[in-house]
């Protein structure tokens, strides 16, 4: 899953951009107050992307 699209389905259920890392993007989802890194890759690994909806609690893509 390319991770421009990964941000977008995050974002289009309500998480927000924490703060940026030199590797990792921090993702949190204000409804729950969980948080999930998200790879600075142009390919985010299925399992990585599904692993990252269930931390964040939202439906996986």
């Amino acid at each position: 899953m390319k991770r421009t699209d990964l941000i977008r389905h995050l974002e289009r259920h309500g998480c927000k951009l924490k703060r940026e890392g030199s590797e990792h993007s921090l993702y949190w989802h204000p409804a729950t107050g969980k948080r999930s890194a998200v790879p600075r890759h142009r390919e985010v690994n299925d399992i990585t992307a599904r692993k990252i909806c269930r931390d964040l609690e939202v439906p996986e893509p």
